[in-house]
């Protein structure tokens, strides 16, 4: 699992962009707090912070003709078997959303996407 600098995510193909919805979801969902050591530090900050990194990602899929289930819209879904958040406080907005995503995460995943025969201009 991976959440890609989001910077990319324009730049992502299909396959990667729609990858990175599932794993939203995922996360959003049943593995929220689930260790994994590439995307431990999104459990550092708010649920909210990631529902923010998701807007993101299903605003590209949108612009590209994708329609992502509209219930993910909504920011306090979780998927079909968890409970809604109920108390999920809204947070600003910050460039980047995760702090871990600076210059040299951004180069580990151009770095990753090389490695898969991707190459990003």
């Amino acid at each position: 699992m991976r959440l890609w600098h989001e910077n990319l995510i324009s730049k992502l193909p299909r396959q990667q962009l729609l990858g990175q919805h599932r794993e939203c979801c995922a996360l959003r969902g049943g593995g929220w707090g689930k260790k994994h050591s590439t995307v431990d530090y999104v459990f550092n900050y708010s649920p909210y912070k990631l529902f923010q990194y998701h807007q993101k990602v299903m605003s590209e899929m949108a612009r590209r003709g994708y329609k992502p289930n509209e219930l993910w819209l909504d920011q306090n879904y979780r998927g079909s078997k968890l409970s809604r958040h109920t108390n999920l406080q809204k947070t600003s907005l910050d460039s980047p959303i995760y702090p871990e995503h600076n210059d040299n995460y951004y180069l580990d995943c151009i770095l990753n996407l090389e490695s898969k025969g991707i190459y990003i201009k």
